[in-house]
């Protein structure tokens, strides 16, 4: 009986730092030039595992909050900001712990990228990979708690 109590107090403490090794959650991107905190972004997953992220809130000094994607030529185009679906589609791939196959938005230029998450850290950071072709950028995103 001890053994079986002693698995079951592992696992349930164990489970909070399998639950981090996923994008799901609440995100601080920060600008990789100025060091800047530029948004919050909360990802979350559909009922197959599919990831989208929103736009939850904007840190940078000059955003307004009735601020429009007014660089968007998709269906987000003038759309708020606030509320915007700027990752879309991202998968997990088999037997890793990236999720990729999506497109993550940069409101600021409109384009979209194709997407790459991967949870470092035990899941306290989140390494967004936004490319075109061979040509890419990678920014660290900080979990929120």
């Amino acid at each position: 009986m001890n053994k079986a109590l002693a698995a079951i107090v592992s696992i349930v403490i164990a489970a909070p730092s399998w639950a981090q090794m996923t994008p799901e959650g609440l995100w601080r991107n920060v600008d990789d030039k100025t060091g800047e905190a530029k948004a919050e972004i909360r990802i979350k997953a559909d009922g197959q595992g599919v990831l989208s992220g929103l736009l939850e809130r904007r840190l940078t000094k000059d955003a307004k909050p009735d601020d429009l994607c007014k660089e968007c030529s998709d269906d987000r185009k003038d759309k708020p900001l606030l509320g915007l679906e700027i990752i879309r589609n991202a998968k997990k791939a088999d037997g890793k712990d990236v999720w990729e196959g999506g497109k993550i938005l940069d409101p600021e230029n409109g384009r979209n990228y194709t997407l790459r998450l991967t949870p470092v850290e035990g899941g306290k950071k989140l390494e967004v990979r936004g490319s075109i072709g061979p040509f890419g950028r990678t920014q660290t995103w900080i979990r929120v708690q």
